[in-house]
């Protein structure tokens, strides 16, 4: 009878364990989705001031239609990779056409900012000294929210591949996140604005 008690305890001990580590890898995979939702809400925000930026310049930069649309077609494949990344920021493809349609992205806004410069009218225009303010300011937002989903992510992956967590997520489906980065160096400077 003795023994059957031991038995007992100890299948308690080993489920109550088990529990506490599924609530743990599931408490991290929530902290990550939560800090990539930071990320989105300040990348839809970046998304929307592009628009309005384009419109502003359009007056003063009619002949540069080629820099204006390749601008929007950016802005429309980061907005779409935004998307998909939003339904699920553990899948790797997501992540990574994320990343790159946001390093696009910032290229073309790069060289928008750099051809703006040799307009003065624009750069002295009130509403694109505005836009500009709020989309370097939004830059800042997503550079934290981005820094704040890696270290998520980091904590996850760690619980998911450190043992004796990694048999439980490894048994239950839980699979490694993928970080937010950039892949190029020259990509890795942020969005130059100045008017």
């Amino acid at each position: 009878m003795g023994w059957l008690m031991g038995l007992l305890v100890l299948a308690v001990v080993l489920i109550a364990w088990l529990v506490a580590i599924y609530n743990a890898l599931v408490g991290l995979r929530n902290r990550f989705k939560n800090a990539f939702a930071q990320i989105d809400v300040q990348l839809k925000r970046r998304h929307d001031l592009i628009p309005n930026l384009v419109e502003t310049a359009k007056a003063f930069l009619s002949h540069e239609r080629e820099t204006l649309e390749a601008v929007i077609a950016a802005r429309n494949s980061a907005e779409g990779a935004r998307t998909r990344a939003a339904a699920n920021p553990g899948d790797a493809q997501a992540m990574q056409g994320l990343a790159s349609a946001e390093a696009g992205l910032s290229g073309v806004l790069g060289r928008f900012f750099a051809l703006s410069e040799a307009y003065p009218d624009l750069k002295s225009n009130q509403n694109m000294m505005q836009l500009s303010e709020e989309l370097s300011t939004t830059e800042n937002k997503i550079a934290f929210a981005r820094q704040s989903y890696n270290d998520a992510v980091m904590r996850y992956n760690n619980k998911c591949e450190m043992v004796p967590s990694s048999l439980v997520a490894g048994a239950l489906g839980f699979k490694h996140a993928e970080f937010f980065e950039v892949e190029v160096d020259a990509e890795r400077a942020p969005v130059q604005v100045q008017f």
